[in-house]
């Protein structure tokens, strides 16, 4: 930021010369203020009497520098907000540990003649409802008639029985959901199960640690059992 001098002195000139061999980039509103006062203190000192400073320059010299000043006020409490902010998904996420949670992802893991729960999320009602579940090998190894489902989360257990009635075998599942209406597929977002082990904290908040099962953060949690 620069003040003109248009004085036509000598001295004028070499307060001129001075300023301007002197300017420097200032980093902070209180470095911009400082810099402005001096270049005013010394025009006023060497302005010519007959050429004074200008009033509406002056006033729109000021108005720049109230506004530079209150942007970094303002990038100040909002970086505080910010901070509150994570401080406080770090606090209401531990509340979920030891927690079930629905989160994105399509897997289902069979173990001591149990399963881990599915689910999925539908935009709009829908009137069939098709689930899919796949072995590692990509066989099939049972399909669910589901019907008709309103909008929302919907999860449900699998009995972890294949389609001829036996027992899965351990192991993780893969599953897919098909969603129509009238005919026309419609966008699902199937969910998997993960149980919450504790909270990691970075730079983009708290995210959920499920161990092996990975990590999620609060936006993706779907349903809480």
């Amino acid at each position: 930021m620069s003040v003109t001098i248009n004085d036509t002195t000598s001295a004028s000139k070499t307060s001129s010369t001075s300023s301007s061999s002197n300017s420097v980039t200032a980093n902070t509103s209180a470095d911009l203020q400082k810099q402005f006062l001096t270049l005013l203190v010394a025009q006023l000192k060497n302005q010519d009497p007959t050429k004074t400073m200008d009033n509406n320059q002056l006033v729109s010299q000021l108005a720049q520098l109230n506004t530079v000043s209150g942007i970094e006020k303002l990038n100040t409490t909002l970086s505080s907000i910010s901070g509150q902010i994570n401080n406080n998904q770090s606090i209401q996420a531990t509340s979920l540990i030891g927690h079930g949670v629905m989160v994105p992802g399509n897997e289902i893991l069979v173990g001591n003649d149990t399963s881990t729960p599915f689910g999925l999320e539908l935009e709009s009602t829908a009137e069939n409802v098709t689930v899919t579940i796949t072995d590692s090998t990509g066989k099939v190894a049972r399909t669910l008639e589901l019907g008709a489902l309103t909008a929302g989360v919907h999860s449900w257990d699998w009995d972890g029985k294949l389609a001829d009635g036996t027992a899965a075998s351990d192991g993780s599942y893969t599953f897919t959901v098909a969603a129509s209406t009238n005919g026309a597929q419609q966008t699902v977002q199937p969910l998997r199960y993960a149980l919450v082990n504790g909270v990691v904290r970075n730079d983009s908040g708290a995210q959920l640690n499920f161990g092996l099962q990975g990590k999620a953060t609060l936006n993706d949690v779907r349903q809480i059992l």
